[in-house]
């Protein structure tokens, strides 16, 4: 770290040096001492980031769930296009995505999805969208054209690595297998390939249909179970309900962290931060980095109430 902070310091005053060269050097002169502190600015950045991202499981994969609530079709609509944006900003910082479980809704969207990200520090980004999302359009559902308010759930988990122990008794496992719906070729219903996996003492259910194979199936829906278990006692020790997992929360009004307005004006508010942004489209194709990098500022010390 005084390594990293010594090499900036060294690198703006080279530019300073390189701006008193300038008057004889001119236009080559000017054009170093830029670079010089665009590497800096640079080098800054990145170790500011370091710092905010400096958690237990900032680094590890993570899976995310996605839940719709209140508002019926509506809701799994929007539960379906909040897990198109979330893959998409997944896709934009180069991540590894697999849904491992999907539920279609009964008229649109999904009932549920949880999918897996594998890339650098993608819980610690991916944690920023813990929560209840709420969204505010004309509905496309109702002939009538009205206004409607919908609301979804997002659920961040990290991938607990195989190091850090957690007891899962198998007498305590109640295991179902069934044929997977939904997309992913011919092979998904010719076999009892889906998994579910019931942990009696705890009620906890989670499931995987992503593989053919029912023991690939079997051990990602464990991963996923060894998350959510490792969770639990995480919030039986540090007792804060809901550190890491919103899903719990009701997925109504007054419990959201995000509004997306689309009617009758168009705005973006992560209500935690106060940062907002009119870019409503940008953000629903997964441009998330601003709304991200407030919250991360936010728990840092900082609270910026930025607009874009």
């Amino acid at each position: 770290m005084l390594d990293q902070l010594e090499a900036i310091g060294t690198a703006c005053d080279d530019a300073e040096v390189m701006l008193e060269l300038a008057e004889e050097e001119g236009e080559e002169g000017l054009q170093l001492a830029h670079d010089s502190l665009e590497k800096a600015e640079a080098d800054l950045h990145a170790m500011e980031f370091a710092r905010m991202l400096g958690g237990a499981h900032d680094k590890d994969n993570c899976f995310v769930s996605i839940n719709p609530g209140a508002g019926g079709t509506e809701s799994q609509d929007w539960a379906e296009m909040l897990l198109r944006m979330l893959l998409r900003f997944c896709e934009r910082r180069g991540w590894k995505t697999e849904i491992t479980d999907y539920q279609d809704g009964d008229e649109a969207g999904l009932k549920s999805a949880t999918f897996r990200v594998e890339g650098e520090f993608a819980f610690g980004y991916l944690k920023a969208e813990n929560g209840v999302h709420r969204l505010v359009r004309i509905s496309p559902f109702d002939a009538n054209k009205r206004r409607q308010t919908s609301f979804a759930s997002v659920a961040v988990l990290p991938e607990i690595d195989d190091d850090i122990d957690v007891e899962i008794n198998e007498a305590d496992l109640r295991v179902d297998t069934y044929r997977s719906s939904g997309a992913g070729g011919q092979h998904v219903n010719k076999t009892d390939s889906a998994v579910r996996l019931t942990h009696l003492p705890t009620g906890v259910v989670v499931a995987c249909q992503a593989e053919r194979s029912q023991h690939k199936n079997r051990a990602t829906a464990m991963k996923l179970l060894k998350a959510r278990l490792f969770e639990l006692e995480l919030q039986k020790r540090t007792d804060e309900r809901d550190a890491l997992y919103a899903g719990k929360a009701k997925i109504d009004f007054g419990s959201q962290i995000r509004s997306y307005v689309l009617h009758p004006y168009q705005m973006v508010k992560d209500l935690r931060t106060g940062f907002e942004t009119s870019g409503t489209q940008a953000v629903l194709d997964g441009d998330l980095d601003g709304l991200i990098e407030a919250f991360l500022l936010m728990h840092a010390g900082e609270a910026p109430g930025a607009e874009a």
